[in-house]
Order: structure tokens, then C-alpha cells, then sequence
């Protein structure tokens, strides 16, 4: 069975997702793998995003951004930010995923600067939420392109902490035990999902961090996954409904 690394990036990042858990969901491949997810193995799973939607259920129309009407029509709660951000504080969201510009073999990602913080050679958008899920959510899912420049032995800026050096989700001088995450958190990148089809990350001594800090679920590439999960995506699934919607903008 053919398959594009688009397509294996969704159906990894929806296995990731499980059953009745809350999601802190995002934009573009993240938003397809909830909708894949809800549609095959996780019908309770419930989607934040950070302007303050949760959804029951994927939006009936692909958005381009997370308040397009689409988004907020039929919402099961629409709120504020802060209240979204608080279900973080209170340790009640079980996984977000995050994209970022770089990342180092511990799963700390860059999102703000590249080069010298203080004088740097690119400034990036910055956090948009993704420090928050880092260290709030019970784990989170990194999921980015394959592309060399992205992989560092160690980023520029840590935006959105993963294991630090290894040590402690913030380094050897502000590890875990002196500066303790809720729920259970302990820099808790599950999983790195690039979009080589081969390349599929995993915590570990020289990877993303110590190992039995979390693992990917079950590898996406095997037959039967994607046998149940390729329907879903095209043609006429989630991805060709992504694609029209941009034709048509």
C-alpha cells in the first residue's frame, strides 16, 4: 500500500491521540489528526485551541484560522483564552501537539530566535502557547517537516522546554525537583513525528530525552494501521477536503 509522508505524519499524530482524552489540538496536519482520530478509534475526544474553542467534534468546513466561523459554529464550549490556558494550569489536558522552527536531541523546541537571542539572525513568532503546553500538559507530540536545519545537537532558544540537557526539563540548575511541572509532567515530549517516512523519533539516551520518559504509540507504518486509517484520508478524504478548501480560498 502507497502512502505519502503527509498522509503517515497524520496517522501517526492520530494515534497519539486516545480515547476520551483532551487534546490541545492546533492548526493544519495536528487538526486532520484529531479529526482521523474522532473518526476511527478516539469518538470521545475532545479538542481545545487556544482562542478559547472546544470541539466535540472536527469543524464540518476546514479552517484556515482557529476563530474562522466554521471553528465556532456548534462548539461545544466557545470561551476565552485564559479559561483555555487554565485547564492547562489545572492539569486536566492530557496532550498538545507543537510545531517548531528547530529542535535538539532532548525535545526542546525553538520557536523565538535563531542565533544569539540578543542580536539574532531570524526572530520567529514566538511561543503562541506552545511554552504552556510544553510544561503543562500531561506530554506533548512534536510534529515538523524532515529537514536537516531543523535538527540541532542543541537549539539557539529554548522556547517550549522538552528534557533540557537531560537532567530536568529546564537543565542541570532548575531540574525537576527544584522546579516541579503538574501532573505528573517531567518535560514530557512523547514523541517526534517528522515527515520522512522512515524517521520516526522516539525519547531516548541520545535522542528526545531519558529514556522512560514516554513513548510513541504504535508505529503508524505497520499494514493494518495504515489499512484502517487510509480511507479516511483521501481521495475524497480529510486531506483532499484540506486541499479543495485551498483551492477554493
Amino acid at each position: 500500500m502507497t502512502y505519502t509522508d503527509r498522509e503517515l505524519m497524520v496517522i501517526a499524530a492520530a494515534r497519539e491521540i486516545g480515547d476520551g482524552e483532551l487534546i490541545f489540538v492546533g492548526m493544519r496536519l495536528p487538526l486532520l489528526a484529531f479529526a482521523l482520530a474522532k473518526r476511527t478509534h478516539a469518538p470521545r475526544a475532545l479538542g481545545l485551541f487556544e482562542n478559547g474553542i472546544v470541539r466535540e467534534s472536527p469543524a464540518p468546513e476546514t479552517p484556515f484560522t482557529m476563530s474562522d466561523p466554521p471553528n465556532i459554529a456548534g462548539a461545544l464550549w466557545s470561551t476565552t483564552t485564559g479559561n483555555i490556558m487554565a485547564l492547562l494550569q489545572q492539569g486536566l489536558v492530557d496532550m498538545g501537539f507543537i510545531g517548531g522552527a528547530e529542535v535538539d536531541r532532548y525535545g526542546n523546541l525553538n520557536t523565538s530566535y535563531i542565533g544569539d537571542w540578543r542580536r539574532p539572525k531570524v526572530k520567529l513568532p514566538g511561543s503562541g502557547g506552545g511554552g504552556d503546553i510544553a510544561s503543562l500538559a500531561k506530554r506533548f507530540v512534536i510534529i515538523m517537516p524532515q529537514e536537516k536545519h531543523r535538527f540541532r545537537e542543541r537549539v539557539d532558544y529554548i522556547t517550549s522546554p522538552g528534557h533540557g540537557d537531560g537532567r530536568g526539563p529546564l537543565g542541570p540548575d532548575h531540574d525537576a525537583r527544584r522546579v516541579p511541572l503538574p501532573s505528573g509532567n517531567e518535560g514530557g515530549v512523547s514523541c517526534l513525528l517528522p515527515s520522512g517516512a522512515d524517521r520516526r523519533l522516539r525519547p531516548g539516551p541520545d535522542r528526545l530525552g531519558p529514556q522512560g520518559r514516554g513513548r510513541c504509540r504504535t508505529d503508524a507504518r505497520t499494514h493494518g494501521g495504515r489499512a484502517r486509517h487510509r480511507p479516511h484520508l483521501g481521495p475524497g478524504g480529510l486531506l483532499d477536503t484540506l486541499s479543495s478548501s485551498k483551492r477554493g480560498a
